[in-house]
């Protein structure tokens, strides 16, 4: 295994690149982006889209509604951060984009009641709608069907347990990401133009969250609550900790709160603290060893879904001293997926932490997490 400064070193040896300059998007840091991590995430977006990439279904083999959601949104955040067109026609021609080109999409019945995957897919659809704008091109209708879905999350809320979004339109559970992914959203919502009512959403699932118990006494948000509204102890999933920490910093640019900032760094430092190896990020279900535990399907997109909402945190907080604090880990991630997860086709797998003995499985989930860490390390890791 290595540490964090054995992998600075190994990210210093090999990205000794110049740096491109950052598209810039409203409110969001303008920073130069390392061109030399760049140029790894495009490779490993390449082999993403070819390994997996189904252009007759538009969507990925092997993938979910959700976990393709991702992928999009990482390939129009890469291209933005890249400055290149390479993807610039699978938005359009993916399952999702269709159905937001579609005027007749039925929303509710696409994402299957599943107000998390809903979350997961208004922010694709910002992120392709953002790169269009950059580009001169329309669109509105991908905006249009953000609203939509928004509104669709925003009805799930009820006064069961206090307040909060249910996980599912068949109200059998409260949890934490379903309700950090509506924090994000109306508050990223509410800077996008979305008016008062996401700026007051945003400051409502806040203060529900806040006062839910979901976050336990090490920082760590476990995954949601029990029948009789108590926090049920499961797993401290490394994207629940990432997901929060981007949320409270949109509300904090939203209303200028910086005790907000403060509230995500207990979780993202914890986070670094309690769910690492070798200061490198591992899920519980992670083992490079053959035999062992294996990640699941949704599983195993959590650790780059940690770095992608690191990337936003950093974004919306805007703080140079704030991403001087985080910086060296995102590199030592970028590093040991480059090193520790990729194989010997540019695939990603799902094992960062140790060299693959065996248990680590590569699917297009564990290869957009991986292409999550390079891209934003990019903008924020070491050059």
């Amino acid at each position: 295994m290595v540490g964090s400064t054995t992998i600075l070193v190994l990210l210093t040896s090999l990205f000794e690149l110049s740096v491109n300059a950052a598209s810039v998007l409203h409110q969001h840091q303008k920073r130069a982006q390392c061109a030399a991590t760049l140029t790894v995430a495009e490779s490993v977006a390449s082999t993403l889209q070819a390994h997996y990439y189904n252009t007759g279904t538009g969507m990925y083999n092997g993938g979910s509604l959700w976990t393709d959601a991702n992928a999009l949104e990482d390939l129009h955040n890469l291209m933005l951060g890249a400055d290149v067109d390479t993807w610039s026609t699978v938005a359009d021609g993916s399952y999702i984009g269709q159905a937001a080109l579609s005027s007749s999409t039925n929303w509710a019945s696409l994402l299957g009641g599943a107000n998390d995957d809903a979350g997961w897919v208004l922010m694709a659809l910002w992120k392709i709608a953002d790169y269009k704008g950059a580009r001169g091109l329309s669109n509105t209708a991908y905006l249009n069907a953000a609203a939509t879905i928004y509104n669709l999350i925003a009805g799930q809320w009820d006064d069961t347990c206090g307040g909060g979004v249910w996980w599912s339109t068949a109200h059998t559970y409260k949890n934490a990401i379903t309700n950090e992914l509506f924090l994000y959203v109306s508050a990223d919502g509410y800077l996008r133009g979305g008016g008062q009512t996401y700026l007051d959403n945003a400051n409502k699932v806040w203060n529900w969250l806040s006062a839910s118990g979901m976050r336990n006494s090490q920082g760590l948000w476990n995954d949601g609550l029990t029948d009789t509204c108590v926090n049920n102890g499961q797993t401290t999933w490394t994207y629940n900790q990432g997901v929060i920490a981007s949320g409270l910093a949109a509300l904090y640019s939203a209303t200028k709160n910086t005790t907000l900032l403060d509230q995500a760094e207990i979780t993202l430092d914890a986070t670094i603290s309690l769910l690492t190896d070798d200061d490198i990020l591992k899920e519980s279900c992670d083992d490079a060893l053959s035999g062992g535990s294996v990640c699941d399907a949704d599983q195993q997109l959590f650790k780059g879904l940690w770095t992608k909402h690191v990337q936003y945190y950093l974004d919306m907080a805007n703080d140079s001293t704030r991403t001087a604090k985080y910086s060296p880990f995102l590199g030592s991630q970028t590093s040991a997926v480059f090193h520790y997860g990729t194989d010997s086709s540019n695939d990603v797998g799902s094992v960062w932490y140790a060299p693959n003995q065996g248990g680590s499985i590569f699917t297009p989930k564990t290869s957009t997490s991986g292409l999550e860490a390079h891209v934003a390390a990019a903008k924020y890791g070491p050059c």
